[in-house]
């Protein structure tokens, strides 16, 4: 019997049926969102607790297991699929909001939690969580890829909004990273260290985030351009003008056509911007009619804009599924979808300058951004089973990476590495890979923990 049974049989003794083999449990915790091709784990474990993902996580470090932690399957660029096989560690049942904190704007809950689910639990308390990645992902998986939104040129990323966590570590330890204080300068900063370490440095199994007062008005706004050069430079000079806009989204022409296809919506085919604005009545409308004031500079028209809950949540679920929108222009496509983050002031130019990519390639592709913070996302609509469709998205993704180093920005902006841009890394960091594999063999010496990703570059 070798050692991968022997734990499993094991493990099998306390977990039961939650500890499944069969094929079609494998193959759904084999795959995410990305177009990374299907590996299956040798077993799904469903753990309920804390000390439950501990009892896993020591067993396999003693067997040399690779274990893969899993919650929403939502990720973009293959982190938790299981390249090495061993278990994946399914923590969708840790789903208990632990403790709301109202008074002092914090919640502390487990890994599986998802967004919307802890949104609808706070909402009686006038409070909100604001990362929105436009996937209904576990808030432990967005910590642990360091994910932000459409919301984050006004709230920021994870980065910002994660004030402690519990983790259990490769060898089955549970550890606390800081405090529900707002500021701390005790020690390493070790919940900064796991945030954004997609599972290769243990287990995240709480989370304690920031909230929010729900604002008092919501506007949301629509504006057409005449040209793409002219809606970015819109974003720049709102921003550049300190308006504390809370959302404004970019979509290519092409990107409305889908949005139109898959929503029913009846944008004019030009280049748009979605805004949204939050505060005081009054404050709204003052940022509604300056930012109005601006677009029209840059060749804008057609703003409208409205408090109705109804319009606001139609035309951001519009923008949240223009990843199954694609399919609308090319039946049967997989889109090859990346990000980038630039400088705002270079934004216009790694804007337009990847748009030009794809209209002198024979591939069709869009671009989308949440360009109030220079990041901007370009999908390829291909069929990568065409070995000359998938070789042009990579051609022409390397070259939007390597435009946006040399940018001085980085080469993702939220989506994280995975396994699909792994191989980029040292372009944008250098001999800091070095430190950062060292960091992965002192914390996880026989390297169990999500294997084949970040901390093993080379």
């Amino acid at each position: 019997m070798t050692s991968l049974e022997s734990t499993l049989d094991a493990l099998k003794l306390h977990f039961g049926d939650r500890l499944s083999t069969t094929e079609a449990v494998r193959e759904h915790h084999g795959h995410d969102m990305s177009r990374q091709p299907t590996r299956l784990p040798d077993a799904v474990v469903y753990a309920e607790s804390e000390d439950e993902v501990a009892r896993v996580v020591s067993a396999c470090f003693e067997a040399g297991i690779p274990v893969t932690p899993f919650a929403a399957g939502s990720s973009m660029e293959g982190h938790t699929i299981p390249l090495k096989g061993g278990i994946s560690l399914d923590l969708t049942r840790m789903n208990q909001i632990v403790q709301v904190n109202h008074e002092d704007f914090d919640v502390q809950v487990q890994a599986g939690v998802t967004r919307k689910q802890l949104d609808a639990h706070i909402r009686d308390t006038g409070l909100f969580f604001p990362i929105d990645p436009g996937a209904d992902a576990s808030i432990g998986g967005m910590a642990s890829t360091r994910a932000s939104g459409t919301t984050a040129v006004r709230y920021g990323t994870m980065r910002e909004n994660v004030l402690a966590l519990r983790v259990v570590t490769p060898q089955g330890k549970i550890i606390t990273t800081g405090r529900r204080t707002k500021k701390s300068s005790t020690g390493y900063d070790l919940t900064k260290l796991y945030v954004g370490a997609e599972g290769t440095l243990g287990v995240i199994t709480e989370v304690t985030v920031k909230l929010h007062p729900i604002p008092e008005t919501i506007a949301s706004a629509v504006c057409a351009f005449e040209t793409m050069r002219g809606a970015v430079e819109a974003v720049v000079a709102t921003i550049q003008s300190g308006i504390p806009v809370a959302r404004i989204e970019f979509l290519d022409e092409v990107a409305v056509e889908a949005a139109n296809r898959h929503a029913g919506l009846t944008l004019k085919l030009a280049p748009t911007l979605f805004l949204e604005f939050h505060g005081s009545p009054r404050w709204v409308e003052e940022q509604s009619n300056t930012v109005r004031e601006i677009a029209d500079e840059f060749g804008g028209s057609d703003f409208e804009w409205s408090t109705r809950t109804e319009d606001r949540e139609r035309l951001w679920k519009a923008r949240h599924e223009t990843i199954y929108s694609n399919r609308t222009l090319r039946p049967g496509c997989k889109a090859f979808t990346t990000d980038v983050c630039v400088p705002i002031s270079r934004l216009a130019e790694a804007v337009l300058a990847a748009r030009e990519d794809i209209d002198n390639s024979f591939v069709i592709g869009k671009i989308i951004g949440h360009v109030g913070d220079g990041n901007f996302h370009v999908g390829y609509l291909i069929k990568p089973e065409i070995p000359e469709e998938l070789a042009e998205a990579e051609r022409l993704a390397e070259r939007l990476y390597q435009r946006a180093i040399d940018m001085g920005g980085t080469f993702s902006g939220e989506h994280g590495i995975g396994i699909s841009k792994l191989k980029y890394l040292r372009r944008e960091h250098g001999d800091a890979i070095d430190m950062m594999n060292a960091i992965k063999a002192a914390i996880d010496p026989k390297g169990i923990m999500n294997p084949g990703k970040l901390g093993q570059v080379e």
